[in-house]
């Protein structure tokens, strides 16, 4: 049987666990705190037994306080696990502001405010010579979309005329992962086919929800976040051509608004 080995069982690997459990293979997960099918991080013993059973092995743990705290804690054992595929999610993060030009696996990495991110990516990578790095934008799906925010009157339209971003649907990535799985490693983006700018997505889910549109803003006036900001500080088109190429992989949602209205 198939056993895939989650660290950090989160909004997308949750996804990914939930489609293969449904196809018959074993799935173990690794959070903070161990559940009822849950090993907890801390738990070496149980966690590097897994780590050696597992036929394939995926990590979504984001740096925390600029190290990987999987690598720091089991890399060696991963590096030297009989596992037959190995998995990292990154982010598109890592390239930086583009000023709206398009990015593809072959830009420079490391110039944005993703340094540790960049620096997690790069180590993930030569852990292993059958790495799959995937690097992903913005993720949304059911429970965490525009629409979400819509209804909890926590959306924003932003006057950055120029501003672009790329986004992905979790099932998109959990449909590329399964692909990556015969296909080759390396460094991969998944993400959709039209990166536009955000206030085109909020005004989407406005337009399905029946909701006027929210107020046009500057930055300031939007009071956001110090994490939103930075969103908006960076500018990129994410080039999904090289999965489609080696991997095979299409988005069942190429554009947003098939997205939303399949959360919808």
């Amino acid at each position: 049987m198939p056993h895939l080995l989650v660290l950090g069982m989160g909004y997308t690997a949750a996804r990914l666990a939930g489609r293969l459990r449904g196809e018959g293979w074993r799935v173990t997960g690794v959070r903070r705190h161990a559940a009822s099918d849950i090993l907890a991080f801390d738990d070496e013993p149980a966690v590097r037994a897994a780590i050696a059973g597992a036929t394939h092995i995926l990590s979504s743990v984001p740096p925390e306080g600029g190290v990987d705290p999987v690598l720091i804690r089991y890399g060696q054992a991963i590096a030297a696990a009989p596992a037959l595929w190995t998995g990292y999610l990154s982010s598109t993060g890592v390239y930086g502001d583009a000023a709206g030009a398009w990015v593809d696996e072959a830009s420079p990495v490391g110039q944005g405010r993703r340094t540790a991110r960049a620096a997690a990516d790069a180590d993930w990578g030569a852990l292993r010579p059958d790495m799959r790095r995937f690097r992903l934008p913005g993720i949304y799906g059911p429970g965490r979309s525009a629409l979400d925010r819509v209804r909890e009157g926590k959306a924003h339209r932003i006057a950055l005329p120029d501003q672009v971003f790329s986004r992905v649907h979790v099932d998109d990535i959990v449909a590329g992962a399964i692909a990556s799985f015969d296909g080759p490693p390396g460094v991969y983006n998944l993400a959709d086919d039209l990166p536009c700018a955000q206030n085109d997505v909020i005004e989407a889910a406005c337009d399905l929800l029946g909701r006027p549109w929210p107020p046009l803003q500057t930055m300031g006036e939007a009071a956001l976040s110090p994490m939103a900001r930075g969103f908006y500080a960076e500018n990129r088109r994410v080039a999904n051509g090289r999965a489609k190429r080696l991997l095979g992989w299409a988005p069942l949602y190429p554009t947003y608004r098939q997205g939303l209205r399949a959360c919808l």
